[in-house]
């Protein structure tokens, strides 16, 4: 069995930081009923890159595992089926704004009155309280607010946006966590729960070690490329061949690195044996790394750094991360098969367990697959009923 088998979540989300969630969860077992409005469905399923069906790969991307069912929510008619599905569920989790949910006749209230062991989360851009409240927002207008574009690039350069949607994906993530521990609190308290989370409040909480240095150094922590800015050496270098190597090296690594670099006049000075006189010597210790990084290709010193016990990392491009052998013998490259699309790779969920079965890379659903199963069997309305609801675009 997989660890969430059992668990019931109605999912009102749409484009990725809520849809990235309830795959997670969907791929670890829960089942997944993804609403979606007839005829056009989540956004994404327009958005670029396309496979030859048409399809959208962001779509599948992110809806992997779930049931698709078509429910115009503006509808009364609509709204009733809604809430009859929610009453049946474990958890609702969408990503309207504020105030839309209430005024379909679907907020926290008006379903927990039903069902008050559920636990639903509401995932918006800036909260439900506080001036923003009422703002929309993309993965990197949260990178800007909160300072993560800022800090995001090369010292004389300008910002940068992380090269991932880094807001929508950690914002993912932490709406995983919050359904699991609503779920498990209610399973302490036998009580459901509302859960306000904030993607601009995500990437606030990320900003960890940088917020560390203004609270502690009254420092306003600037762009570094890819200079750590409390250790040194850590940072990308330019080889002989053209590739960089990534050097991550603490106390234990420096006369390693040295020995490797031939960085004698380095490795004999008392001041440097400490990551404090290192970086205190940041711009020494550097150009001589970096000129002595630059005599050698990239691959053979890597192999000779790491022998040496140093941390290094090739750094790869897309492709080459995609078709490293160690990525590949993890299994992190899957695929499924699509009832249109045939044969589509994608990237595995990265968990495995001991004493369950292990995420299946399942298909997305096409838009409305489920709609007739799912209302027949949980509600049971019949064919006449459903045609009837078809006609009227309630479905």
């Amino acid at each position: 069995m997989k660890p969430l088998q059992g668990l019931n979540i109605l999912d009102f989300t749409r484009v990725l930081a809520g849809p990235m969630a309830t795959q997670i969860l969907a791929e670890l077992g829960a089942d997944v009923i993804k609403i979606e409005r007839p005829g056009t469905g989540d956004e994404t399923r327009s958005f670029e890159p396309r496979v030859e069906s048409g399809d959208s790969g962001y779509f599948f991307a992110f809806n992997r595992g779930k049931k698709s069912v078509t429910l115009n929510l503006k509808s009364p008619r609509g709204q009733e089926i809604a809430r009859a599905l929610a009453r049946g569920a474990d958890v609702v989790v969408e990503n309207f704004l504020p105030g839309e949910m209430d005024r379909f006749g679907l907020g926290y209230e008006q379903l927990a009155a039903e069902n008050p062991g559920l636990v639903y989360v509401s995932t918006t851009g800036f909260g439900q309280t506080g001036p923003y409240s009422d703002r929309n927002g993309y993965d990197t207008v949260f990178q800007a607010l909160s300072g993560v574009m800022a800090l995001t690039g090369h010292a004389d350069g300008p910002p940068a946006k992380v090269g991932v949607p880094f807001a929508d994906l950690t914002s993912g993530l932490w709406v995983a966590i919050a359904i699991l521990a609503g779920v498990l609190g209610r399973q302490a308290s036998g009580k459901g729960t509302r859960v306000d989370l904030s993607m601009l409040d995500v990437q606030v909480s990320m900003l960890t070690i940088a917020a560390a240095r203004y609270f502690i150094l009254g420092e306003d922590p600037q762009r570094s490329g890819t200079e750590h800015p409390g250790r040194v050496p850590s940072a990308a270098f330019p080889c002989a061949d053209g590739k960089w190597l990534h050097i991550s090296g603490s106390d234990q690594h420096w006369r390693a690195i040295c020995r490797v670099l031939e960085l004698d006049d380095l490795a004999a000075d008392p001041e440097l044996a400490h990551n404090t006189g290192r970086v205190a010597a940041r711009s020494r210790v550097m150009a001589a790394m970096g000129e002595a990084i630059a005599r050698h290709p990239r691959d053979a010193l890597a192999e000779t750094l790491r022998a040496a016990g140093v941390p290094a990392g090739e750094v790869n491009t897309v492709v080459e991360t995609l078709n490293d052998p160690h990525v590949q013998a993890r299994g992190l490259v899957d695929a499924f098969d699509h009832p249109r699309a045939g044969r589509v790779r994608a990237l595995r969920t990265p968990v495995r367990f001991t004493s369950f079965d292990d995420p299946e890379t399942a298909a997305p659903p096409l838009l409305g697959a489920d709609t007739d199963a799912i209302l027949g069997h949980r509600l049971g309305l019949s064919d006449a009923e459903l045609s009837a609801l078809r006609a009227e675009g309630v479905i």
